[in-house]
């Protein structure tokens, strides 16, 4: 295999790897219960981004010049690194976390497929979509699955909202994930880029964090699942999630982040002790299916992206 194919193999292993760390945050959160929704996804987003910010804190100024040359595309994926987690824990809230869950994860990869239709020129190939539609199909049997056995925490007038913020939350991941990828290809190396993107987004969710944390203080169970949230999921993972695409685009990688409700279930059954009906394991399946699909190598087609610097290219971490 060429230098090429062995390079974007390495960038879906690291998304996946990256979607399987993403995959335990619901299960982390069944043992600090007393801790909002909105202060685990503050805690998690903001606490890991300004970390992430911190290791990335010598690329960042050595690529200072074109990250200020890039600020709009920088602001605007931090703003959507704010937004994610509390339009995403609030969707759960209104609509149910089986509803919330499906809008929010489910729109994600066709919301990036357009946005780098429209942005990038992108062809999407036949394969594409046939594996992202294998793959929300899996995920909507998945969560409808999972929500069965479960009354449903979202109330007949909430759920519209509910539905309306979890679309938001899925443009949200769309977006930072095409800004950061933008930012990769203008020569800003991979960790500069999400250091820079969540770094921001991370200041930006302190505000909330202080109103809504005092329970993570209230305990050391609690405070070890903040801390886990922030160093795990979302540090190591996004991490992984930004190797990974400097190497792949962001259709591909939001799609290949389907796997973070497989891994979600298959905890919910083995630790939390929740049984999966038949429909879920079918669920799994299609997903599985879409991981194959979207894998196999292809060609895919698109225009250069246009920089304002002349560094052109996706870079490394150098």
């Amino acid at each position: 295999m060429n230098r090429a194919g062995n390079e974007r193999l390495l960038g879906i292993a690291t998304v996946l790897i990256a979607a399987i760390l993403w995959g335990t945050t619901g299960t982390a959160a069944t043992f600090a219960p007393e801790v909002s929704a909105v202060a685990i996804g503050a805690v998690a987003m903001g606490g890991g981004g300004l970390l992430q910010a911190l290791l990335a804190a010598r690329r960042i100024r050595r690529h200072a010049s074109l990250l200020r040359a890039q600020w709009r595309c920088l602001l605007l994926g931090a703003i959507a690194v704010a937004i994610y987690p509390l339009a995403f824990y609030a969707s759960m809230r209104l609509a149910g976390v089986t509803i919330g869950t499906a809008v929010s994860i489910g729109s994600a990869p066709l919301l990036s497929a357009l946005i780098e239709y429209r942005l990038d020129g992108l062809r999407l190939t036949k394969r594409w979509m046939s594996g992202a539609g294998l793959g929300l199909t899996g995920m909507l049997l998945l969560c409808l699955a999972e929500g069965s056995g479960h009354v449903p925490t979202g109330t007949d007038s909430g759920v519209i909202p509910g539905v309306l913020l979890g679309l938001l939350a899925g443009l949200s991941y769309a977006l930072y994930s095409w800004t950061a990828r933008r930012l990769m290809q203008c020569g800003i190396a991979s960790r500069a880029a999400m250091g820079a993107t969540f770094g921001i987004g991370g200041l930006m969710l302190m505000p909330v964090l202080f109103i809504t944390g005092a329970p993570l203080l209230a305990s050391w169970g609690n405070a070890t699942v903040g801390l886990y949230m922030a160093l795990v999921p979302m540090l190591l993972g996004y991490l992984c999630f930004g190797y990974g695409l400097a190497r792949i685009p962001a259709s591909t990688a939001t799609t290949i982040t389907l796997f973070e409700p497989v891994v979600a279930a298959g905890l919910a059954v083995v630790i939390v002790g929740e049984r999966l009906p038949a429909m879920g394991w079918v669920g799994i399946g299609l997903i599985l299916a879409c991981l194959v699909c979207i894998s196999a190598p292809v060609n895919v087609a698109k225009r250069q992206a246009v920089c304002s610097t002349p560094h052109v290219g996706v870079t490394s971490d150098r």
